[in-house]
């Protein structure tokens, strides 16, 4: 069959999908407590009739539509957990849960996913294959992706392709961005504890200072990348967080330092964990106080396969034009990256940023919104690649 004209058909459902994603944030609902959201998409699926799972790592759901004739396993995934951020939006569908809100495109995310499932439920007699539809909970660094894996949402059927997309404020409505390799950042945390003695503030000669040795601590972190990678390589250290000390005139027995590294290249990643570890231990010595460290892996790097890539550009050059497909990479992390490393695919972008209309906030701003008419040009993106794999 002749492939049909997906950004007509997405336009055709606008209404839906705003209403759709209005709702949703309206009702957002954090990491792992996505009832409310999940069960929307599972009964939504369940009318279009797809075959479908619930419970999936705790609140995930897949939906399986099996096409008319023998064909590849597609995966497509779309997250729906929200962040603990107070709105300060002032718009009709501003969130209606205190202290938590859709500031990274999520409740789109869900939308589109919905859309693109009630689209390819038309065309379900002429499939070539199996599409796979996983809607996953806790993406914002609480372990969805993990928690679906072990939950089966990779099994019966494996599929042989995995795509997905962000909504992303940092690019221009109109534009869609597909990287191939490492698009997004592998990201991982880091405690360090510095160890003191404690005593009056009036008398610090009597004591082991563990802030003072902790802010030198911080200032030479910051020559690991200037100092020991190459210019030409992109790493990032930062620390977010320190926390020392009760009270004003009181030197405390500890301080603790937290923060973030991301980069594209597990080695480099090594690397600097070697020099912070290091700068740690002289540091603290040279105020005669220790350190200790503790590391956790949060998400590895969104490595996006040559081929899936080179299918989403071709889709989305139909949607919005050659001059539009653009390449680029963020520092930012996803957990999409662990599914990428079981399953060949690509992780896209599309374009939701407008000035005009004031959408301008970044991910995870308390004013962060997004140009809506970009849920078609996504909408469009995902079926005209699917139609790559499962249209004969």
């Amino acid at each position: 069959m002749d492939t049909p004209n997906f950004k007509a058909e997405a336009e055709a459902l606008f209404d839906e999908l705003v209403q759709l994603r209005r709702d949703f944030h309206r009702h957002p609902e954090l990491g792992f407590q996505e009832t409310r959201t999940s069960g929307i998409v599972a009964d939504t699926l369940d009318r279009l009739g797809f075959e479908v799972q619930r419970g999936v790592g705790q609140t995930g759901v897949v939906g399986i539509l099996e096409g008319g004739r023998a064909g590849p396993t597609l995966l497509m995934r779309f997250d729906m957990d929200a962040l603990p951020i107070e709105e300060a939006n002032e718009t009709d569908y501003v969130s209606q849960n205190p202290g938590v809100m859709h500031a990274c495109g999520h409740d789109g995310h869900t939308a589109m996913g919905l859309a693109v499932a009630r689209i390819m439920a038309r065309y379900q007699p002429h499939l070539a294959g199996t599409l796979k539809f996983l809607f996953q909970p806790a993406e914002e660094g609480l372990g969805g992706a993990l928690a679906v894996i072990a939950g089966g949402a990779l099994d019966h059927p494996r599929p042989d392709v995995a795509l997905a997309m962000h909504l992303w404020n940092s690019i221009p409505y109109g534009k869609i961005r597909a990287t191939p390799g490492p698009a997004m950042a592998a990201s991982s945390v880091f405690t360090l504890t510095v160890y003191g003695k404690g005593g009056h503030g009036a008398a610090p000669h009597k004591s082991l200072d563990p802030i003072l040795a902790a802010a030198h601590i911080v200032a030479a972190l910051q020559s690991i990348v200037s100092r020991n990678i190459d210019p030409l390589d992109s790493v990032v250290v930062t620390v977010g967080q320190m926390t020392a000390g009760t009270t004003f005139n009181v030197i405390p027995d500890k301080a603790i330092l937290k923060g973030t590294v991301r980069s594209y290249d597990n080695e480099l990643h090594h690397l600097v964990y070697r020099r912070i570890l290091e700068m740690a231990q002289n540091m603290a010595a040279a105020f005669r106080c220790q350190t200790s460290m503790e590391t956790v892996a949060i998400v590895p790097a969104v490595d996006n396969a040559p081929a899936p890539t080179q299918v989403v550009k071709a889709a989305a050059a139909r949607v919005v034009g050659q001059q539009n497909v653009v390449e680029g990479r963020t520092m930012g992390a996803e957990d999409m990256g662990y599914i990428l490393e079981e399953i060949p695919g690509c992780y896209f972008f599309i374009g939701s940023m407008n000035e005009e209309k004031g959408f301008v906030y970044p991910h995870h701003h308390p004013q962060f919104d997004f140009d809506e008419r970009a849920m078609i040009n996504g909408v469009a993106t995902m079926l005209q690649a699917a139609a790559h794999y499962v249209f004969p």
